[in-house]
């Protein structure tokens, strides 16, 4: 008998929104197919995408990858509706749920979320009646499980749980970084929604890749206490092992990282005693760092009046090592071409209510256009 509500599904899953793609930036549905052969072998059952994931292109490829190629039954299906991103209206969030049926094929989803609940956005989601909404493709059987995935501070948090406690999990963004950090949470989050007796998801388990290719100090603590463990498996064990997770969503982009993550997560210990103190090692080197906190989600570009590429922007910064002033100019031209610099900015804020992070995303603009323009 289970002791939490997924407590025996396998603790890795794979997300679709980090898709391999082709040269002409389409997705590579081959490889992806390969990826999904590799991850069912193993034994692995969860999928989850979104219907913002791609311009709605992941669904499409969980269609062609998974849906149309293995009984319904062996694989659980995980989407979301995004009640706030875009034009919206009510009439257009209950819409995705349908267009989700469409594009996937599933005729049922196993796990549905309502997406990224944060302080700006949460209210949507009473204004379109879409918790009612949800409840009601549940009671028809083309929904198993249903809740949210969460951007916010745990007071809100303490909030939906209480006004809406019959969600059967959360997802939550949790990892070693974001443990402790004011920012996102993690560790005031996972305790509330534990308090609340719900399962979670976890998103987000290696940041958006920060940590597969983690700050040198960092890395060379993981590498002294495992040589031949990936940085990426720290992360993953870290938030695999914590109690009441259904499981571990790890976005992979290539063949590479589904073998890394099959190789210690197929048959998935947690972890010990003496990794722990390591873990607690690589968090006291991560609060020196200062590297600018995006995952490259996207989320601020999508309603950015001027088109910057905000993350990309961000990613050079956070790559800069030493005296590269040139090298740095050089890839912030690269990552601007035909698209809006950070001094174009005029600080209307979309991006900073859009933010999972919740970074000062105007400020650090400020600074990224005194570091890489003339």
């Amino acid at each position: 008998m289970e002791r939490y509500f997924g407590e025996n599904t396998p603790k890795l899953g794979f997300g679709l929104m980090r898709l391999p793609k082709l040269a002409d930036g389409k997705i590579d549905i081959e490889q992806t197919k390969e990826m999904v052969d590799m991850f069912m072998d193993a034994g692995l059952t969860y999928f989850d995408t979104a219907y913002v994931y791609d311009g709605g292109e992941s669904e499409k490829a969980a269609r062609a990858a998974l849906v149309d190629r293995y009984p319904r039954e062996s694989y659980t299906l995980c989407t979301k509706l995004c009640a706030w991103m875009g034009d919206h209206s009510e009439e257009k969030a209950k819409q995705q749920f349908y267009t989700s049926l469409e594009r996937t094929g599933a005729g049922y989803f196993d796990y549905y979320l309502l997406h990224a609940l944060q302080r700006g956005n949460y209210k949507i989601y009473d204004e379109y009646h879409i918790w009612d909404f949800v409840k009601e493709q549940k009671a028809k059987g083309l929904i198993k499980y249903y809740g949210f995935s969460f951007h916010a501070d745990p007071a809100l948090l303490e909030e939906l749980l209480t006004d809406h406690p019959d969600v059967d999990f959360v997802q939550l963004q949790i990892n070693y970084a974001d443990w402790e950090n004011p920012g996102v949470a993690s560790r005031e989050c996972y305790e509330i929604a534990r308090k609340h007796g719900k399962s979670i998801t976890i998103m987000e388990p290696v940041k958006g890749g920060a940590l597969a290719d983690p700050i040198p100090k960092v890395k060379e603590i993981l590498k002294a206490a495992n040589p031949d463990a990936s940085t990426a498996s720290w992360a993953i064990r870290y938030a695999a092992s914590l109690d009441g997770i259904i499981t571990v969503l790890s976005g992979m982009s290539n063949i590479e990282q589904m073998k890394d993550n099959l190789s210690y997560m197929k048959d998935f210990k947690s972890l010990s005693d003496d990794e722990q103190a390591v873990i607690l090692r690589a968090q006291s080197a991560l609060n020196g760092d200062a590297s600018i906190p995006c995952t490259a989600c996207h989320y601020c570009t999508d309603g950015c009046p001027m088109n910057i590429p905000i993350p990309e922007i961000f990613h050079v910064a956070n790559h800069q090592r030493g005296n590269e002033a040139f090298r740095g100019r050089r890839e912030y031209t690269i990552s601007t071409t035909d698209r809006g610099k950070a001094s174009d900015c005029i600080e209307c804020g979309q991006c900073e209510s859009a933010c999972p992070q919740q970074i000062d995303v105007i400020a650090r603009l400020k600074a990224c256009a005194e570091q890489f323009e003339e």
